[in-house]
């Protein structure tokens, strides 16, 4: 498929999903990539950590494809691109500090030779092929935050990536409501856009809102305060260091990912007014209403600071009288882990504040008085919702035709889609899928080894070992091994009619291994059935003498 003297669009991610993002647009033979993110794993997905998009179909292509374009670094956006970006052979073109991020990410796999990485300006511009792109800064909760000007020569897009409106950013600074709308005054064909919150019917408000809440939450607090934010969320960091000083408290950090984030914001130049941080060991001698930590871990992490600091394996250490505030939101799917640990901290009589009893956090994401703002600013041909699960992308389209946009598209990943020439189109259904990473290894998210290992966590696994003579016949018991069948009291009971079954069958039909070692599993399992009303898997391994 070798895109004609067209339009086109498709993504790889995040459309019908919220994260792993990965839009490829196509023109003139040539396609080039905006983002490459990755998401985190669920319960569907036993033991694994990080979930990735399949990119089969543009790997089939990578001749073809001219780049990958970055529009900010949230793990959503550049997580992928240390496990996949080599692969295509193509360059990653992205800002300063979202370049430093993905710098370190290199760094870490060894791959600053394999993959080029071309450093932007901030509003800068450049070409690639029949595509020219310029940057222009919309708020986020990151530094940098982007949107993309793309002009091609069916037309202009724009592709808001993630965004919000902030009248009082505390990092970088925002392009205007006149610098927007002369990018509309100049024709735009097709706004691509975030549709994470798109439900919400109130602004996601300003950074500033949060420090007034902040300083309310807080000073009042006798003991010591931690703070769990999104490492990546350096305005909030900033914004913590600030009250930390306005409150008379020492900053103490913890957690990786945030010692990460504040040396590269700074490397960048921003946080320049963050105070002096004080280490893990000063802390704990400090008075305790002397001291603020900012930690990571909100979300729940299993291997995060506060998970540590909440089950005492931490240096840092919290008792009564001391106050933890959530400054983030509670991401859909990690409710039961959060909970693991505000009862942690709630048994050690730790007074907790969420963003449902005080206003200590703002969702870097537009809501709708937001979208329309921009409806009316850009005033596209097209809206292409992003960014969000088919219902919200389905609601910005309502929004965005109730608000006279003339066109308006609801595609999925795989749907291939033609903006130019003529009516907005879906032409084309291609395969899409996921892929995890499995330790060191990655596999699809589908395939053999993760539902075996569903299986294995819904109905545990009997290995029989049966030992035969060179005519095939029996020679003593089989010996039998459960992992995770549900026999506890009456296992060996079980075990004896199980192996009983197995040699009953050995000598019932053909004599071929194969055909054997299958007679037996099946009735193990048949056996496992009656006795539990599970299938297990059964392992059938046979000994010649």
């Amino acid at each position: 498929m070798k895109p004609k003297d067209e339009l086109l669009f498709l993504a790889l991610g995040g459309s019908g999903e919220i994260g792993m993002n990965v839009n490829l647009y196509g023109c003139q033979g040539k396609w080039v990539m905006v983002d490459l993110g990755m998401t985190f794993g669920d319960p569907n997905y036993p033991g694994i950590e990080l979930v990735l998009p399949d990119l089969s179909f543009i790997e089939e292509r990578r001749k073809d494809l001219l780049g990958i374009v970055l529009t900010h670094g949230h793990e959503d956006h550049i997580g992928a691109i240390p496990y996949l970006a080599a692969d295509l052979g193509v360059p990653l073109y992205a800002t300063p500090f979202t370049a430093g991020l993905i710098r370190l990410k290199l760094e870490e796999e060894g791959l600053t030779k394999e993959v080029k990485l071309h450093v932007i300006p901030n509003e800068g511009s450049f070409e690639l092929g029949p595509f020219g792109f310029r940057y222009m800064p919309l708020a986020h909760s990151i530094p940098e935050g982007n949107a993309l000007v793309i002009d091609t020569p069916h037309g202009r897009i724009f592709h808001t990536g993630d965004w919000k409106l902030d009248d009082q950013p505390l990092l970088g600074v925002p392009s205007t409501p006149a610098e927007l709308t002369a990018v509309g005054d100049q024709g735009v064909l097709a706004l691509v856009c975030d549709s994470t919150n798109v439900f919400n019917d109130k602004a996601s408000g300003s950074e500033g809102d949060v420090r007034e809440g902040l300083m309310q939450t807080i000073e009042g607090a006798t003991g010591r305060v931690l703070v769990t934010t999104f490492a990546s969320n350096a305005a909030r960091v900033q914004t913590l260091g600030e009250v930390a000083a306005a409150m008379g408290r020492k900053v103490c950090v913890a957690g990786r990912s945030l010692d990460r984030i504040i040396g590269m914001a700074k490397a960048s130049g921003y946080l320049k007014g963050f105070p002096p941080t004080v280490d893990w060991d000063e802390a704990m001698k400090l008075p305790r209403d002397e001291v603020m930590i900012i930690a990571t871990g909100g979300q729940g992490e299993a291997r995060a600071a506060l998970a540590r600091i909440a089950f005492d394996s931490h240096p840092i250490k919290l008792t009564e009288g001391d106050l933890v505030v959530f400054s983030s939101k509670q991401i859909p799917g990690n409710e039961i882990a959060i909970g693991r640990i505000q009862n942690a901290l709630a048994a050690k009589n730790v007074v907790m504040v969420t963003d449902r009893q005080a206003e200590v956090h703002v969702s870097g994401h537009p809501g709708r008085p937001e979208l329309e703002a921009m409806y009316r600013w850009i005033r596209p041909e097209i809206l292409l919702p992003v960014h969000g699960e088919r219902r919200h992308m389905a609601e910005q389209a309502r929004l965005g035709l109730a608000t006279g946009i003339p066109n308006a598209v609801v595609q999925s990943n795989g749907d291939l889609l033609r903006l130019a020439p003529g009516k907005p189109t879906i032409i084309g259904r291609q395969e899409v899928g996921r892929l995890v990473l499995d330790g060191d290894v990655i596999l699809p998210a589908e395939g053999a080894t993760m539902n075996e290992r569903r299986k294995l966590g819904l109905h545990g696994q009997i290995s029989v070992a049966v030992a035969l003579d060179a005519k095939g016949r029996l020679l003593g018991r089989p010996t039998l091994r459960t992992q995770g069948v549900p026999v506890e009291e009456d296992k060996a009971d079980f075990l004896a009619e199980a192996a009983d079954d197995a040699a009953d069958v050995i000598a019932k039909g053909s004599h071929e291994e194969e055909a054997v070692r299958e007679r037996i599993r099946l009735a193990v399992r048949r056996a496992a059935t009656r006795w539990t009303g599970k299938k297990p898997i059964v392992d059938v391994l046979l000994i010649r003498a």
